[in-house]
């Protein structure tokens, strides 16, 4: 930890102390979740806050392991090329868009679900009623109706936990400063080029959003993924189009002695 920049090494004990607390005291597990985990916008837990603190909650061991691996991975040497500073501000920034685009997509699933719901007969207060107790009371007849239901429950009741939207960014931005890095992933025996091997993994996550079939199982934001390395790629392409237009105007070419 002593070699580790300074919000690095920062992030990753603040995660770690969090994920300690809900694992080690059960009686405030579900308080932490219900506040700091990222809600749909109709949920009573919902609070804005949420799109920030979301990001040090972790669902299992395996998660945060992973999480906080490829912050340890990836995240120094970005830190220590751009300072601190940035590093943070790019961190925060990721993990935010990464949030909004998961709660974006889960807003649209949920208002064509809903629409599909009342034109099969349901009522709007019905359908509320069954979001509210977690109880069906809808038509027996038709299972399509009922599975519409639990899936818009499911959109409805279940938080989004985790820093994967951060490490995505953090992910794209390694490959757009190291694209010839070499990355050593765990189904391919062969080190691989970054320039390869991230595209594939966000082409990957892209198909398991767009058609619901996960390599690694269900109950992953895919969105979020996508959105934290959106917002990554675009931050990316900002200060580097900044950047030109300094060097172009001549701007930072001086030095003191």
């Amino acid at each position: 930890m002593r070699n580790l920049p300074a919000a690095v090494g920062s992030l990753l004990v603040v995660n770690a102390l969090v994920f300690l607390v809900a694992l080690l005291v059960p009686q405030w597990d579900g308080r932490m979740t219900a506040w700091f985990a990222s809600w749909f916008p109709r949920h009573p837990n919902a609070a804005w806050w949420q799109v920030v603190t979301y990001m040090f909650m972790h669902g299992s061991l395996a998660h945060i392991f992973f999480n906080m691996f490829g912050l340890l991975s990836f995240g120094p040497h970005l830190e220590r090329q751009w300072g601190t500073g940035r590093f943070v501000v790019f961190y925060f920034l990721c993990g935010i868009g990464a949030c909004l685009t998961q709660l974006g997509v889960s807003w649209g699933e949920f208002q064509s679900i809903h629409s599909r719901l009342i034109e099969s007969g349901l009522t709007a207060p019905a359908i509320e009623q069954m979001l509210q107790s977690g109880n069906y009371v809808g038509p027996r007849g038709d299972p399509s109706i009922r599975a519409a239901m639990v899936e818009l429950y499911g959109i409805y009741s279940a938080p989004m936990v985790g820093a994967s939207g951060a490490i995505y960014g953090i992910l794209v931005a390694f490959g757009l400063l190291y694209p010839n890095a070499k990355l050593a992933l765990l189904f391919v025996p062969v080190p691989v080029a970054a320039k390869y091997v991230i595209p594939i993994i966000l082409l990957l996550d892209l198909f398991s959003g767009v058609t619901g079939f996960s390599l690694f199982g269900g109950g992953i934001a895919h969105f979020a993924h996508l959105g934290g390395a959106a917002i990554g790629f675009l931050l990316m392409w900002y200060w580097r189009s900044r950047a030109r237009r300094a060097a172009a105007s001549g701007e930072g070419l001086w030095r003191t002695g």
